[in-house]
């Protein structure tokens, strides 16, 4: 999550974009709600990477820095780093708190995307 935008990141969302990033999204979004400061969410790097990669073009990834964004924390209940909240037509789907394993964000991005009215 540290490389370039043009290096194939996550686009930083925030309160200005975060409307038309994720609830006005076409398609299903993972967003990352993370800190700078925080050895879970630098541990998480690599596994959202991946999956990033592995999904890019199914499913947006985005990430909002909780402590620049603390609005949306709380609209959301964010209460640890990182949490990955899914979202499908602009609701949400599911939720992950603290790290995981690639194979259960992708479990978990499948469910919600194969049945996005449950």
């Amino acid at each position: 999550m540290n490389a370039a935008p043009d290096e194939g990141c996550m686009v930083e969302v925030g309160k200005a974009n975060f409307d038309a990033e994720v609830i006005r999204s076409r398609q299903p979004v993972l967003v990352v709600f993370w800190a700078p400061w925080s050895p879970a969410c630098r541990e998480a790097e690599p596994v959202l990477d991946e999956v990033w990669r592995e999904l890019s073009g199914r499913v947006k990834l985005v990430r909002v820095n909780a402590d620049q964004n603390p609005h949306l924390s709380l609209w959301y209940g964010i209460q640890s780093l990182p949490t990955l909240v899914h979202f499908v037509n602009g609701r949400v789907h599911g939720r992950i708190v603290g790290t995981a394993s690639k194979q259960v964000v992708l479990a978990q991005l499948e469910a919600s995307t194969q049945n996005p009215d449950a």
